[in-house]
């Protein structure tokens, strides 16, 4: 009975610790597919394929660029590559294939990171852009993350922290000043071709499914051998997992392009129909 109850524990820990790890990553991966799939279905019915082909130039390359970077990071063979495929019979606008070894624990945790690579490339390359082109709306942005940064823990309040933070970017980026601005509406189209392509396609999805449950099972272990030793993984995966506020922070702005994909693709799709 002992035992059954140490099992018990050690799982139920280690869901919990992978819920502080991920699950933020996660749930904006959800959001942002969500919003893409959406501004898509508008897209498509008003203009067809060609719709998605108009921001997929910029947005699609550095989807996959993401998960060409992560390949390399986590040491996958990367087998053949397509940045960019407009004539595709299945619809298929870009991918990378790549191989692994699968007696490798490093390599099998890769699969996740390089699954959610397109979400990591896509934010990046949004807040280098605002950096190069809109560099006081990156102040902004900077101060929210050291706001954010005094989050202690993962709970409700740190989603509510999203909205707030795509709400202070939003009014930090659509200004008199930045209207008049060449740059910024550069940055704008940007912005909204990288956002459309951010997320993660069903195979994406499938190949993180495989690391993250690698990622869970290490853990299961990590906590089953810790138990033994007295040590108390929980507080230590709880402060490694405060990165979640920067992440929340970083990821305000792609959300906010996101939804504002959307409504324009919503309201393109009304007018015509009108």
């Amino acid at each position: 009975m002992a035992l059954l109850t140490f099992l018990w524990d050690a799982f139920l820990i280690s869901a919990v610790e992978l819920v502080y790890l991920v699950g933020v990553l996660i749930a904006i991966g959800l959001l942002l597919g969500f919003l893409e799939k959406q501004s898509q279905i508008y897209l498509t019915r008003t203009f067809g394929r060609r719709g998605i082909l108009v921001t997929a130039w910029i947005g699609t390359p550095i989807h996959e660029i993401g998960h060409l970077i992560q390949c390399i990071i986590w040491r996958h063979k990367v087998k053949s590559i397509k940045l960019l495929q407009t004539k595709d019979p299945n619809g298929v606008l870009g991918y990378v294939e790549h191989q692994y070894n699968p007696t490798s624990l490093y390599q099998q945790i890769g699969n996740f990171f390089i699954g959610i690579g397109p979400i990591i490339s896509g934010i990046g390359s949004i807040i280098l852009a605002m950096y190069l082109l809109v560099p006081q709306s990156f102040a902004t942005l900077q101060n929210q993350i050291h706001q954010s940064a005094a989050g202690e823990k993962l709970d409700f309040h740190m989603l509510q922290t999203l909205g707030e933070a795509v709400l202070v970017m939003g009014k930090s980026l659509f200004t008199i000043e930045n209207l008049l601005e060449p740059t910024f509406w550069i940055f704008v189209i940007l912005a909204i071709c990288i956002s459309s392509h951010i997320a993660l396609s069903k195979a994406d999805i499938n190949n993180s499914s495989q690391g993250l449950l690698t990622i869970f099972l290490f853990l299961i272990v990590f906590n089953l051998a810790a138990g033994l030793t007295d040590l108390n993984t929980y507080e230590v995966i709880a402060q490694f997992a405060e990165y979640n506020a920067y992440l929340l922070a970083f990821s305000s702005i792609a959300v906010l392009f996101s939804l504002l994909t959307l409504v324009i693709s919503y309201l393109i799709y009304k007018v015509k129909r009108f």
